[in-house]
């Protein structure tokens, strides 16, 4: 009894071939959505020091207005 093996190496074929397409598919997603998160990561970062610089400021602020109010008392 001979098989024709012919359409089963071919079909096998294509199955490796589409499952090696979607894989290399999916590392390209996992790529691009990396640099997006590398990105959001260094805008968190961005505003994290801006706020720091911020919060820097109104505690000299603050400072100066507690000197000020206790020259006041006295």
């Amino acid at each position: 009894m001979v098989v024709a093996s012919e359409p089963y190496i071919a079909v096998t074929l294509a199955i490796i071939v589409g499952t090696l397409a979607a894989v290399v598919y999916s590392l390209r997603i996992l790529v691009l959505l990396e640099r997006r998160i590398a990105r959001i990561d260094i805008n968190i970062e961005k505003m994290t020091q801006r706020v720091a610089r911020e919060e820097v400021r109104i505690e000299r602020e603050e400072g100066k207005i507690e000197r000020q109010i206790g020259k006041r008392k006295r």
